[in-house]
C-alpha cells in the first residue's frame, strides 16, 4: 500500500473530504427544484433534505467525535467516508422521498467525526505554532464545497440527468476514500483521554465565552450569505449568470482568505479576533450604502468572500484553542455550533426580509456582530489568563 509522507500532500487530502462532506450537505441546494419535481413534493417539502441534514449535524457535534476520539483516526475517516458513499448510492436508487431523506440524515451524524478528525490531524502533523495554518488549509475545502460544488451539481442536472448530478457527490467520496486508503499513513491515538477528562472542559468560562462569539458571529456571517443571491438579485438588480460570477468570485477569495487567516491567527490571533468583527461590520454598512451599485458591489464581494472564510478560521480556532486538551471533543463542539449559528442566522435573517425588505438583512448581520464583539471582549481577556495557566 503505498504510503505519502508529505504533509501538504496529506493536509490536501484531508481538505478534499471536508469538500466531499460539505458537497454532499450543500450540492443539493442547486436541485432542489428537480427533487421536488422527481419525487412529486413541493420546494419547501424537498428543502428537508438540508435543514434536517443541518440538525443531525448539530445534534452529533458534541457527542459523536467524543466517542471516535480513541480510535485510530485513519480507520475511523475511512468509516465515515464510506457511509457517506453508501448514502450518496442509496440516494440516487431511492424510490421515494423518505428512502432519500434517511440516505441523508444517517451519514450526516457522521459529517462532524470527520471534520474533527481531519482539524484534529491535521493540526497534529505540523508544529503546535503552525497548527492554525495547516487547520485554514483543510477550510479550503468548505470554501469549495459551498461555493464550486453548488453550480457543479446544478449544472449536471440541467445538462443530463437528476441521478447524474447525485452520481456526482458518490464520485468525489470515493476519491475521497481511495486517497486516505492509500496514501495516508496510520494515526493512532498515542494517549487516549477518558469521556469524563474531555468533557470537563465544558466547566471552563474561556471555553462557553469562545461558544457564544462563534455563535453570534457565525449567525452574523449567514443572516446575510443566505440571502446572498437575493440581496444580488433584488437590491444590486444582477442577472442570474452575473450572480453565479459572484458565487464564483466569492469562493475564490474565500480561498485566499483561509490562507491569510490562517497566517495571522498564527502570528497575531487575540487580535486578529478582536478586529475581525469591526471590519466585517463596516463591510456589511457598506453593502448596505452601496448595494444599488454594480461595479462597488463586485469589489466588495471579493473582500466580503475574504472575510467569510476568515469567520469560519476565527470561529474554529477561539473554540479549539479554549480546550486545546481535548482537540476532538473541541472540534466537535466547534462543528455543532457552527451549525447552530448557520440556522439562527437564516431564521433571523430571513425575519429581517419578510418584515422590513432584502435591504434590511444587512441590519440582523450587523446585530450578531455587535453581539460577537461584545462577547469577544469578555473571551480575550479569559483566554489570555488560559494560555498563561498553560504556558506555566
Amino acid at each position: 500500500m503505498l504510503v505519502i509522507k508529505s504533509k501538504a500532500f496529506i493536509i490536501l487530502i484531508l481538505a478534499f473530504g471536508i469538500f466531499g462532506i460539505i458537497n454532499t450537505e450543500m450540492g443539493v441546494i442547486g436541485i432542489l427544484p428537480q427533487l421536488a419535481q422527481y419525487y412529486d413534493i413541493s420546494v419547501s417539502t424537498a428543502g428537508l433534505l438540508v435543514s434536517l441534514f443541518a440538525l443531525a449535524v448539530a445534534i452529533s457535534g458534541p457527542f459523536l467525535p467524543l466517542l471516535f476520539s480513541g480510535m485510530n483516526r485513519k480507520k475511523a475517516m475511512l468509516l465515515v467516508i464510506g457511509i457517506f458513499i453508501i448514502g450518496n448510492i442509496v440516494s440516487i436508487f431511492a424510490p421515494n422521498f423518505t428512502v432519500a431523506l434517511i440516505a441523508r440524515i444517517v451519514p450526516a451524524f457522521l459529517h462532524p467525526v470527520y471534520f474533527s478528525l481531519a482539524f484534529t490531524a491535521a493540526a497534529s502533523s505540523v508544529s503546535q505554532d503552525q497548527a492554525p495554518k495547516a487547520i485554514g488549509k483543510v477550510f479550503m475545502g468548505v470554501t469549495a464545497g459551498m461555493v464550486i460544488g453548488i453550480p457543479i451539481t446544478s449544472f449536471i442536472a440541467n445538462v443530463s440527468t437528476l441521478q447524474l448530478a447525485l452520481l456526482f457527490f458518490a464520485i468525489v467520496n470515493i476519491i475521497t476514500f481511495l486517497a486516505i486508503l492509500f496514501f495516508v499513513p496510520s494515526m493512532p491515538v498515542k494517549e487516549k483521554m477518558s469521556y469524563g477528562s474531555q468533557v470537563s472542559v465544558l466547566k471552563k468560562p474561556v471555553l462557553w465565552m469562545a461558544i457564544f462569539s462563534a455563535i453570534f458571529i457565525l449567525s452574523g456571517m449567514y443572516a446575510a450569505y443566505s440571502f446572498f443571491a437575493e440581496y444580488l438579485e433584488s437590491v444590486t438588480g444582477m442577472s442570474g449568470g452575473l450572480i453565479s460570477l459572484m458565487l464564483v468570485l466569492f469562493g475564490l477569495t474565500g480561498v485566499a482568505g483561509n490562507l491569510l487567516a490562517g497566517k495571522l491567527i498564527t502570528n497575531h490571533a487575540l487580535k486578529t479576533v478582536v478586529v475581525f468583527p469591526i471590519i466585517f461590520g463596516v463591510l456589511y454598512l457598506i453593502v448596505y450604502l452601496l448595494g444599488s451599485f454594480t461595479v462597488p458591489m463586485v469589489i466588495l464581494i471579493a473582500l466580503w468572500g475574504v472575510l467569510f472564510t476568515f469567520g469560519l478560521n476565527i470561529s474554529q480556532y477561539m473554540i479549539t484553542s479554549s480546550a486545546p486538551e481535548a482537540p476532538d471533543f473541541s472540534n466537535g463542539l466547534f462543528v455543532a455550533f457552527a451549525n447552530l449559528g448557520v440556522t439562527i442566522g437564516t431564521i433571523v435573517g430571513g425575519a429581517f426580509i419578510s418584515g422590513m425588505g432584502t435591504q434590511s438583512v444587512m441590519w440582523s448581520a450587523l446585530l450578531f456582530l455587535t453581539l460577537g464583539f461584545v462577547a469577544v471582549l469578555f473571551f480575550v481577556p479569559l483566554a489570555r489568563k488560559d494560555y498563561k495557566r498553560i504556558a506555566n
